[in-house]
This record gives C-alpha cells, sequence and structure tokens, in this order.
C-alpha cells in the first residue's frame, strides 16, 4: 500500500521533478502551490513536505497550523535558507529540516526515518512509566488498569507537543504559542492550569509527577 504525502512547494520545476520522483518510488504525491487547502489535505496524509518560502502563508505559519490540527503528523520543512535561526523556528514545530540543495535519496531515506519514529504503523508505542502512547490512534492506555485515558484537545495537543520533544525542556512560551497560536504572556496561568488537569488524569500521584516534570523557572519537559 502506498503512503499518502501531502508535498507543498511554489516552485514550478523543483515540484515537478519531486512528484514524479516520489511518485515512481512508490508514494502517492498531493502536490500544492500554496497553503490553500493544506489543513483538508493533510487529513488524509501519512507525511508532509513542506517548503519554506511560500505565496501567501509561508511554510513555518502553514506547519504551525498542521501540527496543530494533526499533532502525530511528520513534518520535514524544506529551505534554502540556512541560518541556525531559521532551522530552530522550523524544528519547534516540524520533525526534521532539510537544507536546498539535497539529494533525493537522502530526502528518501529521512522521510522513512519519520515514518517510523512518528507511528507510520498502528503498533507502534511510546512507553512512559505506567503508561502507553498510541501517536497514530491518539490513544493513551493505562497498563496497570488497562484502561484508555481520554484528554480533550488541548489537553492532547500539549502532550503530544512534549511527546514530539521527549526528553527536552519546552519554555512555557514554546508551548503556548505552539498549542494556541499566540504569544504567551507573562503571569498567564492557562499552560499551568492544563498541565494540572493533565496530570489529574495521566499520573499515579499528581503531586509527585513522574511522567509531566516541571522545569523551575523555564517550563516542563516528558522523561525519556
Amino acid at each position: 500500500m502506498k503512503t499518502n504525502v501531502l508535498y507543498i512547494e511554489d516552485d514550478q520545476d523543483i515540484g515537478a521533478w519531486m512528484h514524479q520522483y516520489l511518485e515512481e518510488r512508490n508514494y502517492a504525491v498531493r502536490w500544492l502551490r500554496n497553503g490553500d487547502g493544506a489543513v483538508e489535505a493533510a487529513r488524509t496524509c501519512q507525511l508532509v513536505i513542506l517548503d519554506v518560502m511560500l505565496p501567501g502563508l509561508d511554510g513555518f505559519t502553514i506547519g504551525k497550523r498542521l501540527k496543530k490540527e494533526r499533532p502525530e503528523l511528520p513534518i520535514l520543512m524544506l529551505s534554502a535558507r540556512t541560518s541556525i535561526d531559521d532551522k530552530l523556528q522550523g524544528l519547534d514545530f516540524a520533525d526534521d529540516y532539510v537544507t536546498k540543495p539535497f539529494h533525493p535519496d537522502e530526502l528518501i531515506a529521512r522521510m522513512e526515518v519519520l515514518l517510523r519514529r512518528t507511528g507510520a504503523a498502528p503498533e507502534e508505542s511510546i512507553q512512559l512509566a505506567h503508561l502507553t502512547v498510541y501517536p497514530l490512534d491518539n490513544r493513551i492506555v493505562n497498563r496497570d488498569t488497562g484502561e484508555e485515558i481520554t484528554l480533550t484537545g488541548k489537553q492532547y495537543h500539549i502532550f503530544a507537543y512534549l511527546l514530539r520533544h521527549l526528553g527536552q525542556i519546552m519554555t512555557k512560551e514554546q508551548m503556548y504559542e505552539a498549542v494556541w497560536g499566540d504569544p504567551y504572556i507573562d503571569g498567564d496561568k492557562t499552560l499551568m492550569v492544563h498541565i494540572r488537569h493533565l496530570r489529574e488524569k495521566l499520573e499515579i500521584d499528581p503531586a509527585n509527577p513522574r511522567i509531566i516534570e516541571t522545569i523551575r523557572g523555564v517550563g516542563y519537559r516528558v522523561k525519556a
């Protein structure tokens, strides 16, 4: 069965070349020249290849919207912009960042890594303390009780963001912008309240969390 790929690239020559190359390697490719219809198209794909420089909304904005809609969806950024600031901006939400020019075989290899790592197969899971998380199915199961844990949309987006950055300390500013799409205002308690509710659902002892760790004065992380 073919893997469905959403490819967003405005350059006609590069787009046509990559579209043909991927199709020849048994990928089913939906090619868009801009971000119009990207969120709808992403609902049926398993991976997104996204250029940064696009007409209208840029790739960073489109990518954040796609991640907000489908947190588990792997996104691979393509860009001629090589500065560390651009890479960090892309990797704040994307799963990989490839600079142009690139060899197509390297791109394929990176795609395959993302598909394996982010749960292209429903059986793939993440083990955290007493929990088993199935990213593709958006399911969390308590192994001790066998019960499935239900999260609200915002709770799942927060948890999925931390899982994408497993073991990394994520600041409150990064998390708020990734989940709500707005700049974090110092003193806002919204994220803290959601984290507290998340712990009540996920942790055995919410007062002594083993899964979502608070890094005082910085933010949070999910321990690998």
